[in-house]
């Protein structure tokens, strides 16, 4: 799933390619990807783009003449591609992963394709962002300026949650999910199942370093990368997330994984959790 550096650096990719340009026609695809109908994707026809926002793991594009926001969610597998020109047939609806096209009058755009059978790629047509109920009950972003250690640790005093979940509520702290949560406990040398409430006053301190830094050092290799490049980009630079198995860059122990009923987890166990490792809930039963 795309998280705060990928969506970033879309954002900063449709900032030079996309601002100042007239949209031609939308055309939805999917019968699950519009989430809204008034107003209709008709009215931005015509509209000339005026900038390209970013709410957490949400992408805001601006249609500024009409006061309109192509608000777009990615979900798990979705995707932005950009067209330099599309070809001469138009798609047919439902085929494939195709979700939503966007032409400009200049015959470029970009296409929102999703993978896989479970569609939850979202896109609203709104007056303002803050009309979608997931992008008004956001949290913090963690890149902004504001959000210092101070603002962290108000954040979390009184949560009595793991830390892992707390890091992946888009309520608490927008933009970070599975990847970049387990990557930043890993550079904070924090178990994932650590109790919030357990948090000494340094430990706060260090995981809003940890935080900061991996999420700037992700945003920094995503930059310039072109919009099609971005999901390898995300991967190849990841050191413990999906890569279960393979050795830890900074102790060499092996990374081990943790699976819940629609995800899992990574860690290292020299680095996190003081070599013990965290039993994995598939296979925990067996060893009672």
């Amino acid at each position: 799933m795309p998280e705060v550096p990928e969506v970033e650096a879309l954002r900063e990719f449709l900032d030079g390619h996309l601002v100042g340009k007239e949209v031609a026609r939308v055309l939805p695809l999917s019968i699950n990807v519009l989430k809204t109908y008034d107003p209709p994707l008709t009215a931005l026809e015509g509209a000339t783009v005026s900038g390209i926002e970013r709410h957490g793991k949400w992408l805001d594009i601006v249609a500024g003449d009409s006061g309109l926001h192509l608000v777009i969610h990615l979900a798990r597998a979705g995707w932005l591609r950009w067209k330099d020109e599309f070809p001469a047939t138009p798609p047919r609806p439902g085929k494939g992963p195709l979700a939503l096209r966007t032409v400009l009058t200049g015959g470029d755009g970009f296409d929102l394709t999703e993978a896989g059978t479970t569609k939850r790629l979202a896109v609203h047509l709104v007056r303002c962002p803050f009309e979608v109920p997931a992008v008004a009950s956001l949290g913090p972003d963690p890149l902004d300026e504001s959000f210092d250690r101070d603002a962290l640790a108000a954040l979390l005093a009184g949560e009595r949650r793991q830390l892992k979940g707390a890091l992946r509520d888009q309520r608490l702290i927008a933009g970070i999910g599975n990847a970049y949560s387990d990557e930043i406990l890993h550079a904070a040398k924090m178990s994932p199942f650590k109790p919030v409430q357990n948090l000494t006053d340094d430990e706060i301190t260090v995981l809003h370093d940890a935080m900061r830094t991996t999420l700037n050092s992700a945003i920094e290799r995503s930059r310039g990368v072109a919009a099609g490049r971005l999901k390898a980009e995300k991967k190849s630079g990841l050191r413990v997330h999906g890569r279960a198995g393979e050795t830890c860059p900074v102790c060499g122990d092996t990374i081990r994984s943790v699976a819940f009923a629609d995800s899992s987890l990574q860690y290292c166990p020299t680095c996190q959790t003081g070599g013990k490792p965290l039993a994995d809930r598939r296979t925990s039963r067996f060893l009672k």
